[in-house]
């Protein structure tokens, strides 16, 4: 399915509304003049709301799926519209926004 690629300044979310930002980035490819993410990257969680209980909070997620035929670096790009996951609690990333120029299938 079609989106917008993510780049280093799209807005990420966990499930619990912590913000989740890329840990690393692929340079040599810019989108809105910031480098672009691919699905390689571990994203870091930071304040996530899931807390007084038994199940720890998001601390990382992570992109399972991304484009097909867009590849950076011979990985593929991570998509909005891409299935992600967050550890430990297996729920998906929220991409919020992103830049709106390079649609990826």
């Amino acid at each position: 399915m079609p989106g917008p690629a993510l780049h280093l300044g799209a807005v990420v979310l966990c499930s619990h509304a912590g913000p989740a930002t890329p840990s690393t980035t692929f340079p040599r490819v810019l989108l809105s003049g910031q480098p672009v993410v691919t699905i390689a990257s571990p994203y870091v969680v930071t304040g996530c709301a899931l807390t007084g209980t038994p199940t720890p909070p998001c601390v990382t997620g992570q992109w399972l799926v991304g484009a097909v035929r867009v590849l950076a670096g011979g990985v593929p790009v991570a998509v909005m519209t891409g299935a992600s996951t967050c550890i430990p609690t297996g729920t998906p990333m929220l991409p919020v926004t992103a830049q709106p120029r390079v649609l990826v299938t």
